[in-house]
């Protein structure tokens, strides 16, 4: 939406200039596009100061118009530079200039931030996603739902409470993004807010064009006085011996562009974002919930008939609390609280990073979009379901196995390939993970 903005105003401003201004436009067209090149590199993330490249754009454009409407004169190089030097305080073009870029400036800082967030959100969920289960989880997400079909009880569903112990040990780690989750979320709803309100992101994108119209009709309708001011204070330059041209004179005066507010479009996707980010606030810790009604259909907390892990029976033990922390008593994963998983805990830093950017974009501050990529890569490790698993819970006290560390694994592009039966579980779950946030985010 913002950069459909911004073509629509370049569109209206070379549909327009031509007929309007003739020669000053048809000289200085590439002033023009660079101006709106720079603002769509700087929307897009690229490490541009917004100020100076709309400062360059009223400095170039000066020169060029300062010379098309003095033929008369041979103006030099070292003659503009003078006049460039005094064109703050005679102000060629008005307030435009000034307005425009405190406007602008703020308008496009919040629109490319608030993209952003977007972004790395995405980024955080397909990173995490791709995190290897360990072979504990493994083994517990394979007792849960396939052990009954090996006890001839193929139709019972797992306990809930069964369930989201399982679910909860295995995505322990991702439940700890929790925090910054939700800050990242309520900062994109804070700036969402200032899109559609004070920074007035929808009038000052989309009329670029009617802006820079209006600076150059106040430069044509007070040429005879910046002149005088220039000859004042740069002194009066050489009479040139080219013949002057009527072209300017002929399209002088007052000119008005309209512009097409398009308020309540923005209005409303501003809305609808607002509420799919207040829905996802939460979202790491629901997952398991999420997971074990959706896609595992665990049976009611009441139910005294669904399979707990050994028989179908009641499922007694408490459910746990989320995050890595609470996972020490966990009955069903063997997790090691004591070592986290580098590629989520560098995912939490992101969302710190963005949430901080956010702020700033949210007084009007500028940014600076620098990724901080990781490149680790690695494969984890799956097990089938032994007798053992199936026939009896898991002993902690008894267990000699190191927690393991997983990597992130290499992509293929085209799904897990490669991957055997045994696996099935931990890609299932780590497949829906990702689906399910990105059906958010991408709303």
């Amino acid at each position: 939406y913002f950069q459909d903005l911004l073509n629509k105003s370049e569109k209206a401003l070379y549909d327009a200039f031509p007929s309007m201004y003739g020669e000053l436009y048809t000289q200085n067209m590439k002033v023009f596009k660079d101006l709106y090149s720079e603002l769509r590199r700087y929307y897009r993330g690229s490490n541009i100061n917004l100020e100076e490249a709309l400062n360059e754009f009223w400095t170039r454009l000066l020169e060029r118009l300062f010379k098309l409407m003095n033929p008369q004169y041979h103006i030099t190089d070292e003659y503009l530079d003078c006049m460039v030097k005094h064109a703050e305080q005679h102000k060629p073009f008005g307030e435009v200039p000034r307005d425009l870029k405190v406007k602008a400036t703020r308008a496009f800082i919040a629109a490319r931030s608030y993209a952003q967030g977007f972004l790395v959100g995405s980024d955080v969920v397909k990173k995490v996603s791709q995190v290897s289960l360990s072979h504990e989880c493994t083994r517990a997400i394979m007792k849960l739902m396939y052990c009954p079909h090996c006890r001839g009880m193929s139709s019972v569903k797992p306990c809930n409470n069964y369930c989201l112990n399982v679910v909860k040990g295995c995505l322990a780690n991702q439940a700890d993004l929790n925090t910054e989750w939700k800050y990242l979320m309520d900062s994109l709803v804070v700036v969402a807010d200032r899109i559609d309100g004070p920074y007035n992101v929808d009038t000052v994108i989309g009329t670029i064009h009617m802006r820079i119209a209006e600076a150059i009709s106040n430069l044509q309708e007070n040429k005879d006085s910046v002149t005088a001011k220039v000859f004042q204070g740069c002194g009066n330059p050489k009479i040139s011996t080219k013949g002057s041209s009527t072209e300017e004179k002929k399209r002088r005066g007052k000119v008005t562009l309209e512009g097409k507010s398009s308020a309540q479009a923005l209005e409303m996707l501003v809305l609808d974002a607002k509420g799919n980010l207040t829905a996802l606030k939460t979202y790491w810790i629901t997952l398991p919930s999420s997971l074990c009604s959706k896609k595992v259909m665990a049976s009611s907390v009441a139910d005294d008939k669904c399979w707990n892990g050994m028989t179908k029976g009641s499922y007694l033990p408490e459910v746990m609390g989320d995050g890595l922390a609470n996972q020490i008593n966990n009955p069903e994963v063997e997790v090691d609280i004591t070592k986290p998983d580098m590629t989520i805990r560098q995912q939490i830093m992101q969302l710190k990073i963005m949430t901080n950017r956010l702020g700033n974009a949210n007084i009007g501050n500028d940014v600076d979009f620098q990724d901080a990529s990781d490149d680790m890569s690695g494969s984890g490790s799956g097990d089938s379901c032994p007798d053992d698993v199936c026939g009896k819970r898991l002993s902690k006290s008894t267990s000699t196995r190191q927690p393991e560390t997983h990597a992130i694994p290499k992509q293929s592009g085209h799904g897990i390939n490669g991957a055997s039966s045994r696996s099935l579980p931990s890609a299932f779950l780590l497949l829906l993970v990702a689906f399910i946030a990105t059906q958010h985010l991408w709303r």
